[in-house]
């Protein structure tokens, strides 16, 4: 597996489909050079750890565009069930379908949870990339059903 980017590397470039409520190609390059990008990778839509983030990102989202902020939810899940999903639950914010484990394998998060029967799936972690494509900030859970502290990373991205 290899290992996740960490603070002042180049963010890894990735191809996924983007679920917004159409369906469409994503290459993450095409992201970069208009401010920051919040890549949230989480194991999978539906999971309460995964609803519970997602859906506080959703309630934070206004935060993060007023500082310039684009952000991306990231899962192996399908595009059509991350749009369920985000119907379900009002996310406005893109979800990266990353059935093909791009993404996943190119930030070293893929992880299975034998319990709830996920396999080669996202640990939950977030990437903060400037404009300019370098990871400003990083956090990998140690435990996927721990969250990550929302008011740390959106001071992180206020402070791009």
């Amino acid at each position: 597996m290899t290992d996740s980017p960490t603070i002042g590397d180049e963010a890894p470039n990735f191809r996924a489909t983007l679920a917004d409520g159409d369906l469409s190609k994503f290459e993450f390059d095409d992201a970069l050079g208009n401010g920051t990008v919040v890549l949230a990778f989480f194991p999978g839509a539906f999971p309460p750890p995964c609803t519970n983030e997602m859906v506080a990102l959703q309630q934070r989202l206004a935060d993060f565009e007023a500082a310039g902020a684009t952000v991306y939810g990231v899962s192996a899940d399908s595009a059509f069930s991350q749009n369920a999903f985000r119907e379900e639950h009002g996310i406005e914010f893109g979800l990266l379908s990353d059935m093909a484990r791009s993404a996943i394998d190119k930030y070293g998060l893929e992880i299975d949870i034998d319990e709830l029967g996920l396999f080669g799936v996202a640990n939950r972690a977030v990437f903060v990339v400037d404009e300019d494509g370098i990871v400003a900030y990083d956090w990998i859970s140690e435990d996927p059903t721990n969250e990550p502290d929302y008011e740390e990373l959106l001071n992180e991205v206020r402070e791009l």
